[in-house]
């Protein structure tokens, strides 16, 4: 992988990562653009490297909120008295609604790095995913705040977030939605969204790194790919945040529409390879 390649993964894994638009389906459609294999194992391994780019982003961005949550959380495991603290039970969420995406993740590796890499999938996710945001954004009545969590919304969300591991449906998308089908606001939902994603992506890339790096795509492009979607990221959660609190999410579901269909028809004309 080129250098240049590598900076503009860096860019769209930097831009997408936390927005509802599924940073692999992106990742995927911009690595096919660039020549890449999308079914090349090490190509998989460091699309999901480069995430610790935006991992590092969101935990300086929160680094007050994790840093008071895990001080509540040892305090609490020590002190039982300190245990009726929301965010000692906030501790526990994260925890354990980061569980079912890895479990699947791990269970179904050979079938998120294969067959779903199709580009038919992509598509098919894109559109699919967008009538649920849809739907979210207009049944619920997002009327609870974040120190309203439950440890069940913790657990559906996480457990919704394992089908982001399909191309195109979007981690913080499905977190979003779920949450917002809980009833919470859409700024809540994507607090959670943010945390519960971030045992995940650490996951994730360090189970791939040695694919990564024993493909050939070299440390320096791990590297400049990893800076540059870090830098991207940060912005991009910033944003997203401030646009949350007046804004619907229905917007993302029609960038996703229009996408999922371009693709599909760059597919049909045989513009484009699904592999």
């Amino acid at each position: 992988m080129t250098i240049w390649a590598s900076i503009v993964l860096g860019i769209v894994e930097g831009l997408t990562e936390f927005l509802p638009v599924s940073s692999t389906g992106h990742l995927t459609i911009a690595a096919k653009i660039l020549g890449l294999r999308i079914d090349d194992p090490a190509i998989t391994g460091y699309t999901a490297v480069i995430q610790v780019g935006p991992i590092a982003a969101v935990v300086l961005y929160f680094w007050g909120d994790i840093r008071r949550i895990v001080v509540a959380w040892v305090r609490g495991l020590v002190h039982r008295e300190h245990r009726d603290e929301f965010d000692y039970r906030m501790g526990w969420y994260v925890l354990v609604g980061s569980l079912p995406i890895g479990i699947v993740g791990f269970l179904a590796r050979d079938l998120i790095s294969g067959p779903l890499r199709s580009l038919w999938w992509v598509a098919a996710a894109l559109i699919i995913w967008s009538f649920v945001m849809v739907a979210a954004e207009r049944l619920s009545n997002r009327s609870r705040p974040l120190d309203n969590l439950t440890l069940r919304d913790a657990v559906i969300m996480g457990a919704v977030q394992c089908l982001a591991l399909i191309p195109g449906i979007s981690r913080s998308g499905a977190t979003i939605s779920a949450g917002l089908f809980r009833g919470l606001d859409r700024v809540a939902a994507t607090r959670i969204a943010f945390l519960l994603g971030i045992p995940a992506l650490v996951g994730a890339g360090l189970y791939e790194l040695k694919d990564a790096v024993s493909g050939g795509v070299g440390p320096a492009a791990l590297i400049v790919g990893t800076v540059v979607s870090f830098i991207v990221a940060y912005a991009s959660v910033a944003w997203l945040l401030r646009f949350v609190t007046k804004h619907s999410i229905e917007v993302f579901a029609l960038y996703r529409v229009a996408l999922g269909v371009i693709l599909i028809l760059l597919l049909a004309t045989a513009t484009i390879s699904a592999q």
